[in-house]
């Protein structure tokens, strides 16, 4: 009988064949090939751990779907040397292919029960260049701006003002932006030129849970 481990690995080949047939590989594939997806999710869910859908993960918020994840991860563009904020920490399995990738990540989770499971699944993994607080993801992290590259894993009316202004040079921000009330958000990679001004470039349609806080969506709206 094949044991639960083997079944996982066989599931993950088939999912990372799927990606690299969508142009994702390099460091990106890599990265998620090391992160095994089913650490993330409650027992519930692990056997749908490689299906390309997004899963629950409590307090109605959910991680993401694979090709998601790899889409975003690939449209931020880490470097090794780079410094990178996560805004929406969520299980965390996002916040591991991050660290896979940068020299240090920032990342900030409004749940603390979800910052706090997220934390024991990275430190199990032996995972720690990263730092984590509970906080209003919408104002970014004043204090140890600017960043390298932002991803934000929720979806905002319009881009907030604080995080374009945490951009650092040559800075990248990768974030949904649109209404909960629409179809679908726009997958938007914003970047700041040369002369400090800021590019905007369309990667696809996303739905994504609201980014909540001061410059998304209100606490009632969400």
């Amino acid at each position: 009988m094949i044991s639960d481990r083997a079944s996982f690995q066989i599931q993950s080949d088939k999912l990372m064949q799927k990606l690299k047939e969508l142009g994702i590989k390099g460091d990106v594939l890599e990265a998620m090939q090391k992160i095994p997806r089913e650490v993330f999710l409650a027992p519930a869910f692990k056997h749908e751990a490689y299906k390309d859908a997004a899963l629950p993960i409590g307090e109605s918020q959910t991680i993401s779907q694979p090709k998601v994840v790899a889409l975003m991860t690939h449209a931020l563009d880490v470097k090794k040397h780079h410094k990178v904020l996560e805004i929406g920490t969520g299980c965390g399995y996002q916040t591991a292919i991050l660290c896979k990738l940068a020299r240090r990540v920032f990342t900030i989770e409004r749940f603390a029960s979800l910052k706090d499971a997220a934390d024991r699944r990275l430190h199990e993994m032996a995972i720690s260049n990263y730092v984590t607080q509970v906080g209003d993801g919408s104002l970014g992290w004043v204090g140890q701006a600017p960043f390298d590259r932002i991803m934000v894993t929720a979806a905002s009316p319009t881009p907030p003002q604080a995080l374009l202004d945490q951009l650092g040079e040559d800075g990248v921000m990768v974030i949904p932006i649109g209404k909960q009330e629409d179809e679908f958000q726009r997958l938007m990679r914003y970047y700041r030129r040369t002369d400090g001004s800021i590019g905007e470039y369309y990667l696809g349609d996303v739905r994504f849970v609201p980014l909540v806080g001061e410059q998304g969506v209100s606490q009632a709206a969400s």
